[in-house]
């Protein structure tokens, strides 16, 4: 005789006072699964001659997941059509696995939406709400990442040196040459049209002035954390929302590690440590670039330049980008870590969290450089 789990799925049909009363009874599982379309067939074919119909669940040996998936099908497409299901069973397994198990498989079409002060206004609420929860999230984060940076400075053995070395490595000294020439190719292109602009009154010496300060003060930084953002900040995403996918984080977790300490805090103190090294090269590269155009399309000499640019720029000028690199590479890494610790359970979820976290960090760069802006304007800095 065979077990009463592998019982064939069945359905006896009989009328209860104008309502279609089916019994079920047997084993309603994945491995019965042409049985239960054949039956769940047979229930939608009669069901229209009822306005009512009753599935009694009382005799099911075995229901799972795809039992429970067939039957809440049937009762979400008869009900569209205007019929009237219920699902009863004294076992209460059964109630909550059918609670569980939602249908999703026809979504109601959404009608487009037309232009109107309404539905502008209504976008600009949920851009605000969005923009709100961010800033909260981003808020607790932080206190987490000061939480974990205070006890491993309390317990220097927390610390991943070699993670902090290995990231420095990565960002800084494999990051140095396309900064370099990126800021060279910017730093020639500013003094250019400096020039050509500056000809026009006969003060084509003060080219030096321009780019010696734009560079010194806003662009080198600038530049710098826009690439680090790019280079590094999606790389920090990806590799924390890759570890968050495989459930690696979990595990961190479950073996007594944080991972704010093993993860976050080495990245991004490898970020405060790298952007103001990078900021110094990106200066030194742009300076070059402007100096070389200023010889060879202004007539301006290498030691006129040099002579003229030291005349000109001060100590501040040159602290102004500096001072601004460690914090925004503070932003670049928390938002980066952020977003990696956001990804779920699927690639199309980890492409849209590292865009995000570009878009986001190049967002935050130039605010960061607005308000450092202002506020060095009036301390006249």
């Amino acid at each position: 005789m065979p077990s009463v789990d592998t019982a064939e799925p069945q359905a006896i049909f009989r009328d209860d006072a104008g309502t279609l009363a089916v019994a079920l009874a047997g084993s309603w599982s994945a491995d019965r699964a042409p049985r239960l379309e054949k039956l769940i067939g047979e229930i939608a074919g009669r069901m229209p001659q009822a306005a009512h119909a009753r599935l009694d669940l009382s005799d099911v040996t075995r229901l799972d997941t795809l039992g429970a998936y067939v039957l809440n099908r049937l009762k979400s497409r008869q009900e569209r059509q205007g019929a009237s299901v219920e699902i009863v069973s004294r076992r209460p397994e059964h109630g909550i696995l059918l609670a569980e198990v939602k249908v999703h498989d026809e979504d109601v079409p959404l009608h487009p939406d037309h232009f109107s002060v309404v539905s502008v206004l209504a976008n600009v609420g949920e851009a605000i709400i969005r923009f709100g929860r961010d800033m909260v999230g981003g808020a607790m984060f932080l206190g987490e990442v000061v939480v974990g940076s205070v006890a491993v400075l309390l317990g220097p053995r927390k610390f991943r040196g070699p993670s902090l070395v290995n990231q420095v490595e990565l960002i800084a000294f494999n990051g140095a040459p396309i900064i370099m020439l990126i800021s060279f190719l910017v730093g020639c292109i500013v003094a250019q049209q400096g020039i050509f602009q500056l000809q026009q009154f006969g003060a084509t010496a003060f080219v030096v002035n321009l780019t010696g300060i734009l560079i010194l003060r806003e662009l080198s930084v600038l530049l710098t954390s826009i690439m680090i953002a790019g280079r590094s900040g999606s790389a920090f995403t990806a590799e924390i929302g890759s570890m968050k996918m495989r459930e690696e984080i979990d595990a961190l977790r479950v073996m007594g590690l944080d991972p704010i300490e093993v993860l976050v805090v080495p990245r991004i103190l490898a970020l405060v440590i790298s952007l103001p090294i990078l900021t110094f090269i990106s200066s030194m590269a742009g300076l070059t670039g402007a100096g070389l155009v200023a010889w060879l399309y202004g007539g301006i000499g290498v030691d006129t330049f040099l002579a003229r640019l030291q005349s000109v720029i001060t100590w501040k000028h040159f602290a102004v980008g500096l001072i601004k690199a460690p914090f925004m590479a503070f932003v670049i890494g928390l938002i980066a870590s952020i977003e990696g610790l956001a990804v779920k359970g699927s690639a199309e979820s980890l492409g849209r969290q590292v865009t995000a976290s570009v878009v986001k960090a190049i967002f935050m760069v130039i605010v960061v450089d607005g308000l450092f802006a202002m506020f060095f304007a009036s301390i006249e800095f």
